[in-house]
């Protein structure tokens, strides 16, 4: 009996086998799988070391590529994360930004509220404000009979703007298109503040029968001329 040590990566395999092996089977490993024969012991040991040695290249690459992948998953992993808390705080941001300025439409600024305040009142004394008799508003030509404070050459401006207006409406059969009703709104508007400017310097009771004529002529905007 013959006794070879291999010596292998911390590891000692004995071989042990029948001299007269080598002499009936022609030498170590008949049919060895790498197509060859082992003709001596050495050989087979040197056989058998590249063997370990090819395992152990294979078990290290698989390993490798092992490690690989999961830096590549642990990578994509991270950056999922980031690009998730980069969205939730950027959606944050953005609802934020709508909710405040949803907030500073509905904060009115103090001339906005007066000018609110003074919409309503004027609504009011409108409702209550009876409407112009034909000799006042000509249903037919629009022509306006004025007020005689009103027909002072500090109005004249005034008139015919609203002279103008109104005998647009006429033609048209009494039908308003919005811009037009906006548009005799703001007349009436801005000639009931030309007059403002004379209160205390004109007497009250003519004062107050011009401010109820240019009331109701804004008024006349909701109805037809007809």
């Amino acid at each position: 009996m013959r006794i070879v040590a291999v010596v292998c990566t911390g590891f000692i395999v004995s071989i042990a086998e029948p001299l007269s092996v080598f002499a009936q089977g022609g030498g170590y490993g008949g049919g060895y799988r790498r197509g060859g024969y082992a003709s001596t012991a050495g050989q087979a040991a040197a056989y058998g070391m590249s063997e370990v040695i090819r395992a152990q290249g294979y078990a290290n690459m698989q390993n490798s590529a092992a490690a690989k992948n999961w830096e590549q998953a642990k990578t994509m992993e991270i950056q999922n994360r980031e690009l998730w808390t980069n969205t939730y705080f950027k959606m944050r941001e953005e609802n934020s930004n709508a909710r405040r300025k949803e907030q500073s439409r509905n904060v009115l600024t103090d001339a906005e509220k007066e000018a609110n305040h003074d919409r309503m009142i004027r609504v009011a004394k409108m409702s209550s404000t009876p409407r112009l008799r034909s000799t006042q508003l000509d249903p037919v030509t629009g022509h306006i009979e004025y007020p005689l404070i009103l027909t002072d050459d500090r109005y004249a401006s005034y008139r015919e703007k609203l002279d103008a207006l109104f005998s647009e409406r006429a033609t048209s059969g009494g039908s308003l298109q919005y811009s037009q009703y906006t548009a005799i709104q703001d007349a009436v508007q801005q000639f009931i503040d030309a007059l403002k400017s004379q209160v205390g310097k004109v007497p009250a009771g003519d004062y107050g029968s011009a401010r109820t004529f240019l009331n109701s002529l804004a008024r006349e905007t909701k109805y037809s001329s007809g």
